[in-house]
């Protein structure tokens, strides 16, 4: 017997019988049974209903009120990472070459120390030709854009900005070649200087909305910041960036990787810009973000030694540019003695060293081969 069912036979009054106190005490409890199959039944049907909507992501307004992000990333940190790009901390580091590489439209070089305490620390400039700040700034923080260009990003959403000082929560996911996708929880904030300079400082952190999932790899730790500024005497713009990152990769297998494809992705970082310039006023919008609450920075924080660098990168860029090399194309049996070589560092990085060890000895072999090769085969190669 259904419910309905029940409720009409309960209505008729040829079924049922009062006798005294025992017929009043069943008709109550029956009543109260079919107010619980009623309950049951309105209770399932807005579950059912509730369960087949789409569901909908949480805003940054629905954040519980109690956690406050306007601390996470403050004025101490601008000077951390002035100090930092000024190379005023910690002279004793000892600092290894790892790129230097340019083109007719962009330059690039990087170093990186190991400190004691913490993972690999770089420290790049990059020259963007025909570029100004403020597009090249506009083209760093869209994040949206990024997701066209950059393979290796492959979810990013906002989660929360502190409209009180500008600090902005993000969560993004990247895929790694043969690795479990990394996440990052970041807060960042930015700071405009003298002469349209711009600072970016990002850290990690934690946040109710980001929760962890066992598909990705959070990462623990995250300390990245740049400076963004006119080149002087020439329509050009430069980035000089401080970067550390704890992605759980091997420190030295990491390095590699770094330095044979950091070359390719700048070339690709700079093609995007080309394309970013004809569609950038199109692209910026009304959204509250880090960009439209940029905060100035605090006075006696930008200091005369900030601006050396920029002198100095003229001069190095001027010279290189007097001595332009003429790069070829990489003969085949680079490219696969390169292949061979990354191919091994993927397998250390996986947990299989003798599969490595096997595809490093192939990288060696084709070394050796190359060595002894007669004299004009080496000058072709």
């Amino acid at each position: 017997m259904n419910i309905l069912e029940y409720g009409s036979s309960f209505s008729s009054s040829s079924t049922w019988e009062i006798h005294g106190a025992g017929g009043w005490a069943t008709m109550v409890a029956v009543l109260v049974i079919i107010l619980w199959h009623l309950g049951r039944l309105i209770f399932s049907a807005r579950f059912r209903s509730s369960s087949n909507s789409t569901p909908t992501s949480l805003s940054a307004s629905a954040v519980n009120p109690q956690f406050r992000i306007s601390e996470i990333v403050g004025d101490a940190d601008l000077k951390t990472l002035i100090d930092n790009l000024d190379e005023k901390l910690n002279p004793n580091e000892r600092w290894d070459n790892v790129v230097d590489k340019r083109n007719n439209f962009v330059s690039y070089n990087a170093k990186c120390c190991k400190p004691k305490d913490g993972p690999l620390k770089y420290v790049s400039v990059t020259v963007f030709e025909n570029c100004s700040t403020e597009m090249l700034r506009d083209f760093y923080m869209d994040n949206d854009y990024r997701k066209q260009w950059d393979k290796m990003v492959l979810e990013h959403e906002q989660l929360q900005v502190d409209e009180s000082n500008g600090t902005e929560i993000g969560r993004t996911i990247k895929k790694l070649p043969l690795l479990t996708p990394r996440e990052y929880v970041l807060a960042w904030r930015l700071w405009e200087g003298k002469d349209k300079t711009f600072y970016c400082f990002i850290k990690e952190c934690e946040h109710p909305l980001a929760s962890r999932q066992k598909r990705y790899v959070r990462v623990s730790f995250f300390r990245s910041g740049w400076r963004i500024r006119k080149v002087p005497g020439r329509n050009a713009c430069e980035i000089k960036m401080v970067h550390q990152e704890d992605a759980g990769l091997n420190v030295e297998m990491a390095k590699l990787a770094f330095a044979k494809g950091i070359w390719s992705y700048v070339c690709k970082m700079d093609n995007a810009l080309r394309k970013y310039s004809a569609i950038h006023n199109s692209q910026q919008g009304s959204a509250v973000s880090a960009i439209t609450l940029i905060q100035k920075v605090p006075p006696g924080l930008e200091t005369i030694n900030s601006r050396e660098s920029s002198s100095h990168l003229e001069t190095s860029a001027a010279s290189g540019q007097g001595n332009k090399r003429k790069f070829s194309r990489r003969p085949s049996k680079k490219l696969v003695a390169n292949g061979l070589l990354l191919l091994g560092v993927f397998c250390l990085s996986r947990g299989h060293p003798p599969l490595g060890a096997n595809v490093a000895m192939a990288y060696i072999l084709k070394k050796l081969t190359k060595r002894g090769a007669t004299p004009s085969q080496s000058g072709q190669s």
